[in-house]
């Protein structure tokens, strides 16, 4: 037991610290690490941005916090998947879109569905709309490399 703990002990009176229910609450207190915050205002504004037909802006904004949710909530995170399927969302339904965009897009949704599928399972919502995304994604692709199809 370290000093701090001795030390909350002591003050306390009435407190057997031998008791097996307090060591396995002071156990748990020391096990308890605090949680990084999260950066939850990020998938809302983006994806107002991409609600307001600003793809640009919106691109230009995940393209920075993706890696910053990634590091800072791990890459098969909620928020993490639904930054990349808003990603590349805006890299498909852009009008300005090249094909580079779209195939990148495809590329993203494939990696964040195969990461989602194995951590969430197939039938997790963000897995079923990172997935319908694709086929969407897919589709796109399809259209643009059909020939004589407008692009």
């Amino acid at each position: 037991m370290d000093e701090a703990t001795q030390t909350l002990l002591a003050d306390v009176p009435g407190i057997d610290r031998n008791d097996p229910a307090i060591q396995a609450a002071l156990a748990v207190m020391r096990l308890e690490k605090p949680q990084a915050p999260r950066p939850s205002a990020e998938p809302p504004y983006a994806a107002s941005l991409f609600g307001l037909n600003r793809f640009k802006e919106a691109k230009s904004l995940l393209r920075k916090v993706i890696p910053m949710a990634q590091r800072a909530l791990g890459k098969v995170d909620v928020t993490s998947l639904t930054l990349k399927k808003i990603h590349a969302a805006a890299l498909c339904i852009d009008p300005s879109a090249t094909h580079d965009d779209v195939r990148e897009a495809v590329t993203t949704l494939e990696d964040a569905a195969r990461a989602a599928r194995r951590v969430f399972g197939g039938t997790h919502p963000v897995t079923m709309g990172i997935e319908s995304n694709l086929q969407n994604s897919r589709a796109v692709l399809l259209f643009r490399d059909t020939p004589g199809a407008v692009n």
